[in-house]
């Protein structure tokens, strides 16, 4: 990933949305961060369906942030949509969520997530993790196609 591509954040709590928003800004990343709240919006983002067709306004993603409990859509189904679509099979997905539960993470990383982070409930335990993120997945990591 570079530090121009886009940052998908699926996430259906306002609350984390903005906190997620406040630590990239708090941290620096200047990376586009575009966030959708329910499991067919990111389905259709990242195949280019609906209103998400224009690739120029909406680009594939670099990296997605993506929460497990969505509504429409989980986030087990998101990421097998991402993970059948051949433009972002290979793309870095990182859970993002409450659970800690050994089924919801065994059950991710058999589905293709790259990582599984629980939410931290400290504002500075989520700058760390933000800081975490942008070092490995937005500076050091590389893709395919990229």
């Amino acid at each position: 990933m570079n530090e121009m591509s886009t940052v998908l954040l699926v996430e259906d709590n306002e609350d984390d949305i903005e906190l997620i928003r406040y630590a990239f800004d708090k941290v620096g990343i200047g990376n586009p961060l575009v966030t959708v709240s329910d499991g067919d919006a990111a389905v259709a983002y990242v195949t280019a369906g609906g209103i998400y067709a224009d690739r120029e306004r909406y680009p594939l993603p670099g990296l997605v942030l993506l929460d497990l409990k969505l509504p429409r859509r989980s986030g087990f189904e998101v990421l097998d949509a991402i993970r059948s679509y051949a433009a972002t099979q290979h793309t870095p997905v990182v859970v993002l969520t409450s659970s800690d539960q050994t089924v919801d993470i065994e059950r991710a990383y058999r589905r293709g997530a790259n990582a599984y982070l629980v939410k931290p409930v400290s504002r500075d335990a989520l700058l760390g993790m933000v800081q975490t993120l942008d070092a490995f997945w937005i500076k050091l990591n590389r893709v395919i196609g990229a």
